[in-house]
């Protein structure tokens, strides 16, 4: 084993990716190599070092621009086949970082300081449930699944059907901690879209509590269902004048929901909020060239009606 080989593999070798037999021929090399084996110090140094930096999650407004030049970019650029770009791309790509050890090194070491400053983050995040203190004993036993959720017509009252290791059931009013927990855990965790509309559409009585909101904004962004998107958005609407955190996630969805129906309703939902610099952007964005005929004639007349830029 030559030493170019190890310093091209030593990343690899850091972070436990190389296979057991190149793994061991490596540590057999670097015993008997003293600059290889001060390679090896200097990249876990290099890694234990990265790994105490904080990673801080970039603004909803930079996401935003950053997507807007991005889709800008790739309609400019000159698109071969698919079947260069698949076979052909990836190569190359590879034999570059196959050849540029440095560049290697920093793919791997931001991806590791990611997924560390991601795991600190989500160490840190509280609760999503709405109330303080103590999590309800029933929630506590983990919850695998939510079976059902029935309203009681003319109260407050709501039956959840959820499974721990058996079946169970719970009873109370909106404001028991015990079902708001399972209200928000329908939200984000069950597999039936059925249960997820209802647990959303309850969730949306309670528009100016935080995780709620929070609630309703992964469920525009990640739920794979249309309805529970859309029901999420109306739930949202009341606050995009006051909350900029729903003001940036009704414009995500403006841009990039896969919905015509749910870009329309954020479109209209944003008509209040349209001198903001933000969504003046992208209404600007969107009136040149947005695929979706009607978006980009209204967005122009919104564009119309805004008072000019001094």
């Amino acid at each position: 084993m030559k030493c170019e080989w190890v310093q091209e593999n030593v990343v690899l070798y850091v972070y436990d990716e190389l296979p057991d037999d190149a793994r061991h021929e490596l540590e057999q090399h670097v015993a008997r190599c003293a600059t290889c084996m001060a390679e090896v110090q200097a990249v876990k140094a290099f890694r234990a070092d990265m790994a105490k930096v904080p990673v801080q999650e970039p603004s909803p407004n930079l996401l935003t621009d950053s997507r807007m030049k991005l889709q800008e970019a790739l309609e400019s650029a000159e698109q071969g086949g698919w079947f260069s770009r698949l076979v052909f791309e990836p190569m190359n790509w590879l034999n570059q970082v196959r050849f540029a050890p440095a560049l290697a090194a920093a793919i791997f070491i931001v991806g590791f300081a990611g997924g560390i400053g991601a795991t600190y983050k989500m160490g840190k995040r509280p609760d999503p449930g709405p109330i303080a203190g103590p999590q309800p004993a029933a929630v506590a036993a983990s919850v695998s699944g939510v079976s059902s959720i029935v309203p009681q017509p003319g109260s407050n009252q709501v039956t959840i059907k959820y499974d721990t290791v058996v079946p169970q059931q719970a009873t109370g009013s909106f404001s028991d901690p015990q079902i708001q927990q399972l209200l928000l855990y329908a939200a984000r965790n069950n597999f039936n879209p059925g249960v997820r509309m209802d647990s959303v559409n309850l969730l949306t009585q309670q528009p100016n509590n935080e995780h709620v909101r929070d609630a309703l904004l992964y469920a525009l962004r990640y739920d794979s269902n249309t309805g529970v998107r859309l029901k999420a958005l109306d739930g949202l609407g009341p606050s995009v004048k006051s909350d900029t955190q729903v003001r940036d996630g009704v414009l995500e969805a403006l841009m990039s929901d896969t919905n015509p129906g749910i870009r329309i309703e954020a479109l209209h939902l944003l008509e209040p909020v349209r001198a903001d610099s933000s969504v003046r952007i992208v209404l600007q964005r969107l009136a040149q060239k947005d695929e979706n005929r009607y978006i980009r004639s209204q967005a122009r007349s919104m564009v119309a009606r805004m008072p000019e830029m001094n």
